[in-house]
């Protein structure tokens, strides 16, 4: 970026400026190193038009993410906001990527999996920085709800004989084939459960995973403790089984796990004293939840299909680690 242009712009900034903080907080060129060979013309170069540079696209992408901008309303942004271009790299008057090079790009990040690697990037820098926990004492496992980019429709149409007064009721199947149904309460969703493992002291998403709505919480205990380096895990009573119990066992991790009434059993004054204690240290994901939600307008998908929604989970878990880490700089 050009010496004139970053001058001008920061004049023109609020010091405050968030992104200019995170500009500050993180080391972009280690994150750089990790899109090595991302384009074939990395590799081999045989001519034809130079790609945008995959920094600026990454950052671009994280934009879109903590804005929850659309991609056209992602490249509109990219040539009007100042704290944009000061963000990404691009200048004024540059040539910017437009919505269905965006598009692409992420697309590309997913297919070749990388956004997992750069979750894990920005999360190591974190601790190195001082502002994560490097070894927690505990993790804390919930899952919220995701819904579906694309919920299935019901058409009512009528028949051309109006005095029978018969009706046929069509639905109009969903094209994301990945979403299933849920009934929470009495209100019933369609999408998918996203699953996130917390630090228990300071809150940042350690771990993501996303399943279709309707899989039980309790088979998913397996896939969120893997490679973890916590002492303690703690969950509510959807994950009360024998075998999480005996898993966590096995792998030497205390176990966290609230109890839940078994038929004709009621708990022990122990075991209630227990889940008040595990209910206290379940805060901390609600609020992550709660972040995630509002502050970054996750209550439903952009994409369509698991794996995409994931994706977008992992990015979303970025921008909350990110934006957690810069109110850290600003207490110390």
């Amino acid at each position: 970026m050009s010496s004139f242009f970053s001058f001008s712009a920061q004049q023109r900034l609020n010091k405050n400026n968030l992104l200019l903080k995170l500009n500050k907080i993180i080391d972009w060129k280690k994150i750089e190193k990790r899109f090595k060979g991302f384009y074939k013309k990395d590799i081999e170069d045989k001519g034809g038009e130079r790609p945008y540079e995959p920094l600026k696209m990454f950052k671009a992408i994280l934009l879109g993410q903590w804005y929850s901008l659309s991609d056209p309303g992602l490249a509109e942004a990219l040539n009007v906001r100042l704290d944009f271009m000061m963000f990404t790299g691009f200048e004024l008057l540059e040539n910017c990527p437009d919505d269905t090079t965006l598009c692409k790009f992420r697309n590309r990040l997913i297919e070749k999996k990388l956004y997992k690697k750069l979750f894990q990037e920005i999360n190591n820098q974190l601790e190195n920085l001082g502002l994560k926990v490097k070894n927690s004492t505990g993790a804390v496992l919930d899952a919220t709800i995701i819904e579906s980019a694309a919920r299935p429709k019901r058409q009512v149409e009528i028949e051309e004989d109006r005095k029978e007064k018969e009706t046929i009721v069509t639905t109009i199947e969903s094209k994301d084939k990945d979403s299933k149904w849920l009934k929470k309460g009495k209100k019933a969703y369609y999408g998918y459960k996203g699953f996130v493992s917390v630090d228990s002291e300071k809150g940042y998403i350690n771990q993501v995973h996303v399943t279709p709505a309707n899989v039980a919480e309790v088979n998913q205990l397996p896939t969120l403790i893997k490679d973890t380096k916590n002492a303690r895990i703690y969950t509510d009573k959807g994950y009360a089984s024998n075998t999480n119990r005996l898993l966590l066992k096995d792998q030497k991790l205390k176990d966290g796990i609230m109890y839940k009434n078994a038929k004709g059993k009621k708990l022990s004054k122990w075991q209630k004293m227990k889940n008040k204690l595990i209910s206290k240290k379940r805060f901390i994901v609600e609020q992550c939840f709660g972040t995630i939600k509002r502050r970054f307008n996750f209550n439903r998908a952009s994409y369509l299909g698991r794996e995409k929604v994931e994706a977008q989970f992992y990015f979303k878990a970025m921008c909350f680690n990110m934006l957690k880490g810069c109110k850290m700089v600003e207490l110390l």
